[in-house]
Protein backbone atom coordinates (compact mmCIF):
# COMPACT_ATOMS: atom_id res chain seq x y z
CA UNK A 1 0.00 0.00 0.00
CA UNK A 2 1.47 3.13 -0.93
CA UNK A 3 2.35 6.26 1.62
CA UNK A 4 0.66 9.67 1.57
CA UNK A 5 4.36 11.03 1.30
CA UNK A 6 4.45 9.56 -2.09
CA UNK A 7 0.77 10.46 -3.26
CA UNK A 8 1.94 14.24 -2.48
CA UNK A 9 4.69 13.72 -4.02
CA UNK A 10 3.10 12.53 -7.03
CA UNK A 11 0.48 15.14 -7.69
CA UNK A 12 2.38 17.95 -5.94
CA UNK A 13 0.41 18.78 -3.18
CA UNK A 14 0.85 19.94 0.41
CA UNK A 15 -0.63 17.52 3.22
CA UNK A 16 -2.92 20.69 3.86
CA UNK A 17 -4.29 20.65 0.49
CA UNK A 18 -5.34 16.60 0.52
CA UNK A 19 -6.97 17.90 4.12
CA UNK A 20 -9.25 20.82 2.27
CA UNK A 21 -9.70 18.64 -0.39
CA UNK A 22 -11.38 16.05 1.89
CA UNK A 23 -13.43 18.38 4.30
CA UNK A 24 -14.53 21.05 1.56
CA UNK A 25 -15.08 18.90 -1.44
CA UNK A 26 -15.86 16.19 -0.74
CA UNK A 27 -13.22 13.41 -1.55
CA UNK A 28 -13.17 10.25 -0.07
CA UNK A 29 -10.49 8.67 0.99
CA UNK A 30 -10.52 5.81 3.97
CA UNK A 31 -9.06 6.38 6.81
CA UNK A 32 -7.21 4.14 9.62
CA UNK A 33 -8.30 4.21 13.00
CA UNK A 34 -5.25 6.05 14.04
CA UNK A 35 -6.75 8.15 11.17
CA UNK A 36 -4.19 8.02 8.59
CA UNK A 37 -4.83 8.01 5.21
CA UNK A 38 -5.62 4.16 3.45
CA UNK A 39 -4.39 4.09 0.42
CA UNK A 40 -6.26 0.91 -1.20
CA UNK A 41 -7.56 0.86 -4.48
CA UNK A 42 -10.67 2.65 -4.35
CA UNK A 43 -9.04 6.09 -2.52
CA UNK A 44 -6.50 5.82 -5.50
CA UNK A 45 -9.49 5.86 -7.80
CA UNK A 46 -11.37 8.35 -5.87
CA UNK A 47 -8.61 10.63 -5.86
CA UNK A 48 -7.41 9.96 -9.67
CA UNK A 49 -10.71 11.12 -10.62
CA UNK A 50 -11.18 14.02 -8.43
CA UNK A 51 -7.53 15.49 -9.77
CA UNK A 52 -9.36 14.74 -13.41
CA UNK A 53 -12.14 16.60 -12.35
CA UNK A 54 -10.67 19.57 -10.56
CA UNK A 55 -8.28 19.83 -13.83
CA UNK A 56 -11.21 20.13 -16.18
CA UNK A 57 -12.72 23.10 -13.74
CA UNK A 58 -10.08 24.91 -14.02
CA UNK A 59 -9.36 24.75 -17.70
CA UNK A 60 -13.53 25.64 -18.02
CA UNK A 61 -12.74 28.87 -15.14
CA UNK A 62 -9.82 30.30 -17.41
CA UNK A 63 -11.40 29.41 -21.24
CA UNK A 64 -14.65 30.94 -19.37
CA UNK A 65 -13.11 34.77 -18.97
CA UNK A 66 -9.80 34.41 -19.42
CA UNK A 67 -9.99 38.60 -18.68
CA UNK A 68 -11.11 40.55 -16.11
CA UNK A 69 -11.91 44.97 -16.25
CA UNK A 70 -10.60 47.56 -13.40
CA UNK A 71 -14.20 47.43 -11.39
CA UNK A 72 -13.52 43.97 -10.41
CA UNK A 73 -13.01 44.03 -7.37
CA UNK A 74 -14.84 44.07 -3.74
CA UNK A 75 -13.96 47.71 -2.38
CA UNK A 76 -15.21 49.36 0.21
CA UNK A 77 -16.80 53.26 -0.91
CA UNK A 78 -16.66 51.61 -4.39
CA UNK A 79 -18.30 53.85 -6.93
CA UNK A 80 -18.81 51.45 -9.66
CA UNK A 81 -22.69 51.70 -9.39
CA UNK A 82 -22.23 55.53 -9.14
CA UNK A 83 -20.88 56.25 -12.12
CA UNK A 84 -23.80 56.91 -14.51
CA UNK A 85 -24.98 59.40 -11.30
CA UNK A 86 -21.47 60.76 -11.58
CA UNK A 87 -21.37 61.24 -15.44
CA UNK A 88 -24.61 62.71 -14.96
CA UNK A 89 -24.52 65.37 -12.63
CA UNK A 90 -20.67 66.21 -14.84
CA UNK A 91 -22.46 66.31 -18.29
CA UNK A 92 -25.28 68.42 -17.15
CA UNK A 93 -23.82 71.21 -14.51
CA UNK A 94 -20.38 71.38 -16.56
CA UNK A 95 -18.77 72.82 -19.61
CA UNK A 96 -15.76 72.89 -21.39
CA UNK A 97 -14.29 69.88 -19.19
CA UNK A 98 -11.45 68.35 -20.72
CA UNK A 99 -9.26 67.34 -17.99
CA UNK A 100 -10.56 65.07 -14.59
CA UNK A 101 -8.45 64.27 -11.54
CA UNK A 102 -9.44 61.88 -9.02
CA UNK A 103 -7.28 62.54 -6.68
CA UNK A 104 -8.42 59.97 -4.00
CA UNK A 105 -8.68 56.62 -6.79
CA UNK A 106 -9.99 53.84 -4.83
CA UNK A 107 -10.03 51.00 -7.43
CA UNK A 108 -9.91 53.92 -10.52
CA UNK A 109 -13.40 53.17 -11.84
CA UNK A 110 -14.03 56.49 -11.80
CA UNK A 111 -11.16 57.97 -13.53
CA UNK A 112 -11.56 54.64 -15.82
CA UNK A 113 -15.30 55.70 -16.78
CA UNK A 114 -14.16 59.62 -17.65
CA UNK A 115 -10.77 57.69 -19.64
CA UNK A 116 -12.71 55.61 -21.81
CA UNK A 117 -14.94 58.39 -22.95
CA UNK A 118 -11.70 60.17 -24.41
CA UNK A 119 -10.89 63.02 -20.94
CA UNK A 120 -7.64 63.34 -20.30
CA UNK A 121 -7.47 62.13 -16.03
CA UNK A 122 -5.12 62.43 -13.81
CA UNK A 123 -5.65 59.61 -10.84
CA UNK A 124 -4.30 59.35 -7.37
CA UNK A 125 -4.08 57.08 -4.49
CA UNK A 126 -1.84 56.54 -1.48
CA UNK A 127 -2.23 52.69 -1.00
CA UNK A 128 0.69 51.17 -3.10
CA UNK A 129 -2.00 48.27 -4.72
CA UNK A 130 -4.00 50.92 -6.03
CA UNK A 131 -0.94 52.78 -7.96
CA UNK A 132 0.30 49.37 -9.25
CA UNK A 133 -3.81 48.90 -10.68
CA UNK A 134 -3.50 52.36 -12.11
CA UNK A 135 -0.09 51.88 -14.00
CA UNK A 136 -1.87 48.97 -15.43
CA UNK A 137 -4.81 50.18 -16.74
CA UNK A 138 -3.97 53.93 -17.25
CA UNK A 139 -0.30 53.29 -18.04
CA UNK A 140 0.94 54.13 -21.63
CA UNK A 141 4.31 52.18 -22.43
CA UNK A 142 4.02 49.33 -24.65
CA UNK A 143 3.49 46.16 -23.80
CA UNK A 144 4.20 42.75 -25.62
CA UNK A 145 0.59 40.75 -25.01
CA UNK A 146 2.06 37.08 -26.10
CA UNK A 147 4.87 37.80 -23.17
CA UNK A 148 2.72 38.83 -20.75
CA UNK A 149 -0.05 36.30 -21.46
CA UNK A 150 2.45 33.71 -21.34
CA UNK A 151 3.92 34.86 -18.29
CA UNK A 152 0.50 34.54 -16.77
CA UNK A 153 -0.01 31.29 -17.98
CA UNK A 154 2.97 30.15 -16.35
CA UNK A 155 1.71 31.56 -13.17
CA UNK A 156 -1.43 29.35 -13.39
CA UNK A 157 0.50 26.57 -14.00
CA UNK A 158 2.84 27.06 -10.90
CA UNK A 159 2.54 24.33 -7.54
CA UNK A 160 4.61 25.83 -5.22
CA UNK A 161 5.57 24.69 -1.93
CA UNK A 162 4.95 26.60 1.72
CA UNK A 163 6.04 30.10 2.07
CA UNK A 164 5.47 33.11 3.39
CA UNK A 165 1.72 33.65 2.37
CA UNK A 166 0.90 30.48 3.42
CA UNK A 167 2.21 30.26 6.88
CA UNK A 168 0.58 33.64 7.85
CA UNK A 169 -2.41 33.60 5.73
CA UNK A 170 -2.94 30.03 4.82
CA UNK A 171 -6.47 28.57 5.91
CA UNK A 172 -7.40 32.40 7.58
CA UNK A 173 -7.88 34.76 4.07
CA UNK A 174 -7.05 32.58 1.47
CA UNK A 175 -7.81 28.50 1.47
CA UNK A 176 -4.03 26.83 2.24
CA UNK A 177 -3.80 25.70 -1.46
CA UNK A 178 -4.45 28.97 -2.62
CA UNK A 179 -1.94 31.05 -0.56
CA UNK A 180 0.82 29.26 -1.65
CA UNK A 181 -0.14 29.38 -5.18
CA UNK A 182 -0.11 33.21 -4.25
CA UNK A 183 3.20 33.25 -2.98
CA UNK A 184 4.42 31.33 -5.32
CA UNK A 185 3.24 33.99 -8.18
CA UNK A 186 4.97 36.65 -6.00
CA UNK A 187 7.78 34.98 -6.24
CA UNK A 188 7.47 34.05 -10.12
CA UNK A 189 7.00 37.82 -10.69
CA UNK A 190 10.19 39.17 -9.08
CA UNK A 191 12.39 36.42 -11.27
CA UNK A 192 11.13 38.05 -14.75
CA UNK A 193 14.10 39.92 -15.43
CA UNK A 194 13.26 41.09 -19.37
CA UNK A 195 10.04 42.65 -18.39
CA UNK A 196 9.39 46.20 -19.16
CA UNK A 197 7.53 47.67 -16.26
CA UNK A 198 4.07 47.91 -17.38
CA UNK A 199 4.38 44.33 -18.02
CA UNK A 200 5.48 43.51 -14.35
CA UNK A 201 2.79 45.67 -13.02
CA UNK A 202 0.19 43.92 -15.32
CA UNK A 203 1.30 40.77 -13.46
CA UNK A 204 1.11 41.89 -10.06
CA UNK A 205 -2.31 43.54 -10.80
CA UNK A 206 -3.30 40.15 -12.26
CA UNK A 207 -2.55 38.52 -8.98
CA UNK A 208 -3.96 41.40 -7.26
CA UNK A 209 -7.37 41.15 -8.44
CA UNK A 210 -7.23 37.06 -8.16
CA UNK A 211 -6.48 37.40 -4.64
CA UNK A 212 -9.57 39.88 -4.48
CA UNK A 213 -11.60 36.90 -6.24
CA UNK A 214 -10.37 33.80 -4.16
CA UNK A 215 -10.24 35.82 -0.42
CA UNK A 216 -11.72 34.34 2.01
CA UNK A 217 -13.36 38.03 3.23
CA UNK A 218 -16.46 39.77 2.84
CA UNK A 219 -14.42 42.52 1.13
CA UNK A 220 -11.56 43.60 3.02
CA UNK A 221 -9.09 42.43 5.47
CA UNK A 222 -9.92 43.56 9.09
CA UNK A 223 -11.01 39.73 9.60
CA UNK A 224 -11.09 36.61 7.33
CA UNK A 225 -14.46 34.48 7.71
CA UNK A 226 -14.26 31.49 10.36
CA UNK A 227 -15.32 29.35 8.41
CA UNK A 228 -13.23 28.44 4.79
CA UNK A 229 -15.98 28.86 2.52
CA UNK A 230 -14.14 30.58 -0.26
CA UNK A 231 -12.00 27.78 -1.80
CA UNK A 232 -12.31 27.55 -5.38
CA UNK A 233 -9.18 27.70 -7.03
CA UNK A 234 -7.10 30.70 -7.58
CA UNK A 235 -7.07 31.70 -11.44
CA UNK A 236 -4.64 34.42 -12.93
CA UNK A 237 -6.29 36.54 -15.56
CA UNK A 238 -5.06 39.15 -18.36
CA UNK A 239 -6.93 43.03 -17.76
CA UNK A 240 -8.98 44.44 -20.24
CA UNK A 241 -6.76 47.50 -21.31
CA UNK A 242 -8.48 50.81 -23.16
CA UNK A 243 -6.28 52.21 -25.40
CA UNK A 244 -6.95 55.63 -26.78
CA UNK A 245 -5.28 59.42 -27.01
CA UNK A 246 -6.63 60.32 -23.98
CA UNK A 247 -3.44 61.70 -21.81
CA UNK A 248 -2.95 60.03 -18.47
CA UNK A 249 -0.96 60.87 -15.25
CA UNK A 250 -0.36 58.70 -12.21
CA UNK A 251 0.45 59.38 -8.57
CA UNK A 252 0.97 58.00 -5.30
CA UNK A 253 0.95 61.01 -2.93
CA UNK A 254 -1.10 62.57 -0.15
CA UNK A 255 -3.80 64.54 -1.91
CA UNK A 256 -3.36 67.46 0.28
CA UNK A 257 0.14 67.80 -0.83
CA UNK A 258 -0.52 66.70 -4.21
CA UNK A 259 -3.20 69.63 -5.12
CA UNK A 260 -0.71 72.36 -4.19
CA UNK A 261 0.91 71.59 -7.50
CA UNK A 262 -1.53 70.19 -9.89
CA UNK A 263 -3.95 72.22 -12.24
CA UNK A 264 -7.26 70.55 -13.71
CA UNK A 265 -10.71 71.52 -15.12
CA UNK A 266 -12.49 69.38 -12.62
CA UNK A 267 -11.46 68.10 -9.56
CA UNK A 268 -13.00 64.98 -8.06
CA UNK A 269 -13.19 64.35 -4.56
CA UNK A 270 -13.96 61.18 -2.92
CA UNK A 271 -12.24 60.80 0.70
CA UNK A 272 -12.64 58.25 3.19
CA UNK A 273 -15.95 58.92 4.70
CA UNK A 274 -15.27 56.64 8.46
CA UNK A 275 -13.07 55.42 10.99
CA UNK A 276 -11.96 52.71 8.46
CA UNK A 277 -8.51 52.94 7.84
CA UNK A 278 -7.64 51.94 4.29
CA UNK A 279 -4.31 50.72 5.04
CA UNK A 280 -5.57 48.26 7.70
CA UNK A 281 -8.52 47.00 5.68
CA UNK A 282 -6.73 45.96 2.81
CA UNK A 283 -2.75 45.65 4.82
CA UNK A 284 -3.03 41.54 3.23
CA UNK A 285 -3.29 43.12 -0.48
CA UNK A 286 -0.66 45.74 0.20
CA UNK A 287 1.88 43.44 2.53
CA UNK A 288 1.78 40.67 -0.98
CA UNK A 289 2.34 43.72 -3.48
CA UNK A 290 4.97 45.04 -1.65
CA UNK A 291 6.68 41.80 -0.75
CA UNK A 292 9.17 42.92 2.10
CA UNK A 293 8.00 40.07 4.35
CA UNK A 294 7.60 42.07 7.61
CA UNK A 295 6.31 40.05 10.85
CA UNK A 296 2.58 39.90 11.04
CA UNK A 297 0.78 40.11 14.43
CA UNK A 298 -2.82 39.71 16.42
CA UNK A 299 -5.97 37.33 14.97
CA UNK A 300 -5.86 39.44 11.73
CA UNK A 301 -2.11 39.08 10.88
CA UNK A 302 -1.39 42.91 10.07
CA UNK A 303 2.17 44.36 9.95
CA UNK A 304 3.21 46.67 13.05
CA UNK A 305 3.64 50.01 11.30
CA UNK A 306 1.03 51.06 8.83
CA UNK A 307 1.91 54.44 9.72
CA UNK A 308 2.51 55.14 5.79
CA UNK A 309 -1.30 55.03 5.19
CA UNK A 310 -3.09 56.61 7.79
CA UNK A 311 -5.73 59.05 6.61
CA UNK A 312 -6.54 62.21 9.05
CA UNK A 313 -10.26 61.46 6.90
CA UNK A 314 -10.56 58.67 9.14
CA UNK A 315 -10.14 60.77 11.99
CA UNK A 316 -11.88 63.62 13.94
CA UNK A 317 -9.35 65.65 12.43
CA UNK A 318 -11.13 65.33 8.58
CA UNK A 319 -12.75 68.80 9.01
CA UNK A 320 -9.70 70.68 8.80
CA UNK A 321 -7.72 68.69 6.44
CA UNK A 322 -10.79 68.67 4.05
CA UNK A 323 -11.04 72.70 4.69
CA UNK A 324 -6.83 72.52 3.56
CA UNK A 325 -7.60 70.56 0.56
CA UNK A 326 -10.53 72.59 -0.57
CA UNK A 327 -8.46 75.56 -0.05
CA UNK A 328 -5.83 75.11 -2.45
CA UNK A 329 -7.54 73.36 -5.57
CA UNK A 330 -6.56 74.67 -8.45
CA UNK A 331 -9.46 73.93 -10.40
CA UNK A 332 -12.36 75.62 -12.66
CA UNK A 333 -15.11 72.52 -11.03
CA UNK A 334 -14.91 71.05 -7.52
CA UNK A 335 -17.08 67.61 -7.49
CA UNK A 336 -17.35 66.08 -4.19
CA UNK A 337 -18.89 62.82 -3.25
CA UNK A 338 -19.68 61.80 0.18
CA UNK A 339 -21.48 59.18 2.02
CA UNK A 340 -24.20 59.49 5.42
CA UNK A 341 -23.63 62.85 5.43
CA UNK A 342 -27.17 63.76 7.85
CA UNK A 343 -25.01 63.38 11.14
CA UNK A 344 -21.36 62.47 12.27
CA UNK A 345 -21.48 59.81 14.22
CA UNK A 346 -19.13 58.09 16.98
CA UNK A 347 -19.58 54.45 15.20
CA UNK A 348 -16.75 53.29 12.67
CA UNK A 349 -19.08 53.57 9.69
CA UNK A 350 -20.54 56.78 10.66
CA UNK A 351 -19.33 60.01 8.44
CA UNK A 352 -16.27 62.09 10.07
CA UNK A 353 -17.83 65.66 8.46
CA UNK A 354 -20.95 66.42 8.46
CA UNK A 355 -23.42 68.09 6.09
CA UNK A 356 -22.66 71.40 7.08
CA UNK A 357 -19.29 71.69 7.22
CA UNK A 358 -18.98 69.89 3.65
CA UNK A 359 -21.35 72.94 2.35
CA UNK A 360 -19.97 75.62 4.47
CA UNK A 361 -15.84 74.64 3.42
CA UNK A 362 -16.63 74.43 -0.01
CA UNK A 363 -18.79 77.59 -0.09
CA UNK A 364 -15.82 79.56 0.43
CA UNK A 365 -14.71 78.51 -2.78
CA UNK A 366 -18.20 79.14 -5.00
CA UNK A 367 -21.99 78.53 -5.23
CA UNK A 368 -22.51 75.02 -4.21
CA UNK A 369 -25.32 72.74 -6.20
CA UNK A 370 -26.10 69.09 -4.12
CA UNK A 371 -27.48 65.98 -5.69
CA UNK A 372 -28.19 62.84 -3.74
CA UNK A 373 -28.67 59.46 -5.08
CA UNK A 374 -30.19 56.24 -3.12
CA UNK A 375 -27.38 54.01 -1.92
CA UNK A 376 -27.29 50.89 0.10
CA UNK A 377 -24.74 51.76 2.19
CA UNK A 378 -22.05 48.89 3.50
CA UNK A 379 -21.37 49.02 7.32
CA UNK A 380 -19.87 46.80 9.75
CA UNK A 381 -20.78 46.02 13.53
CA UNK A 382 -23.99 47.40 14.98
CA UNK A 383 -24.15 50.75 12.82
CA UNK A 384 -27.66 51.52 11.37
CA UNK A 385 -28.12 53.87 8.85
CA UNK A 386 -31.85 54.58 7.50
CA UNK A 387 -32.64 56.12 4.33
CA UNK A 388 -28.78 56.11 3.14
CA UNK A 389 -28.25 58.34 0.15
CA UNK A 390 -25.15 59.41 -2.19
CA UNK A 391 -24.19 62.91 -2.11
CA UNK A 392 -22.57 64.93 -4.87
CA UNK A 393 -21.54 68.61 -4.05
CA UNK A 394 -20.71 70.42 -7.11
CA UNK A 395 -18.95 74.36 -7.21
CA UNK A 396 -17.82 76.16 -9.85
CA UNK A 397 -14.73 77.45 -8.61
CA UNK A 398 -15.23 81.83 -8.57
CA UNK A 399 -13.11 82.63 -5.52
Amino acid sequence: MKKTTEILKKYGITRQTLANWTKYYGLNIKRGVNGHYLWNKESLNNLENFVKIRMKFRSNLRSESSTFNIENRRYLGSKTRMLDFIDAVVSKNTHDVNEIADIFGGTGVVANSFYKRGFNITVNDILDSNYLSYRTFFGKEPIRKSVVKKRIKQMNNLQGTKNYVSENYGNKYFSEENAIKIGAARDFIDKQEDLRDRERDILLTSLLYAMDKSANTVGHYDAYRRILDNVAPIVFKMPNLIENNAKTTVYHEDANKLVRQLKSDLVYIDTPYNSRQYGDVYHVLENIMDWKKPKLYGVAMKPKDRSRTKSLYSTAKAPDAFEDLITHINARYILVSYNNMAHKGVGRSNAKISNKEIIDILGKRGKVQVFDEPFQVFTTGKTHIKDHKELLYLVEVTK
